[in-house]
């Protein structure tokens, strides 16, 4: 059921959001030539998938988890889409074609085989990834792989559908602070 609530929120946020994604990819080619930022993850049951994001860090920024980049590696554009969180709007595609949903663990890269562990030990990869979720309201980032993996499973566990309406909507308002880059 939460499925299609992905795919018609998606739809109706790449709809009703497409002046501002043209917008936000156009100032994006004169910030860093590159306004699309494209990395594979894991997802559900282990498979990789590409993530869609606005690119907010200087192309020659090496592919790593956010909490281990520089804060100068951002631009200046780059701090507003991350404070705004316009720079997961690309997300969308991802929830809209099946690798994502709006709620669920924030996928991870590959090279972070702590948090693999951890996620493999409490069934993580049951779920898809999602944009939003518990850690991000609760602001626990992947810097802590089994404070992250056991507040994961925690919203895995006690998923709803008044808890997925909840999430997105807590984010929405400015809470869902997700991986922060260090100073």
């Amino acid at each position: 059921m939460l499925r299609v609530f992905d795919f018609l929120f998606s739809l109706i946020g790449i709809i009703f959001g497409f002046p501002i994604l043209v917008v936000i990819f156009l100032i994006g080619l004169f910030d860093t030539g590159s306004p699309l930022f494209i990395q594979k993850r894991i997802g559900r049951d282990k498979r990789p998938f590409k993530l869609v994001k606005f690119r907010t860090m200087s192309r020659d920024t090496a592919s790593m988890a956010t909490h281990l980049v520089s804060q100068s590696s951002v631009t200046r554009f780059g701090k507003f889409l991350r404070k705004t969180k316009f720079d997961e709007l690309p997300q969308l595609w991802n929830v809209l074609k099946g690798d994502m949903s709006l709620v669920g663990p924030r996928p991870n890269l590959e090279s972070q085989v702590n948090l693999i562990v951890e996620r493999s030990k409490r069934n993580i990869y049951s779920v898809r990834p999602g944009i939003t979720g518990l850690a991000q309201i609760l602001g626990v980032d992947m810097s802590r792989p089994e404070l992250l993996a056991e507040t994961d499973e925690r919203m895995i566990s006690e998923m709803s559908f008044q808890n997925y309406l909840k999430f997105i909507i807590l984010t929405l308002v400015g809470r869902g602070a997700g991986d922060r880059v260090r100073n």
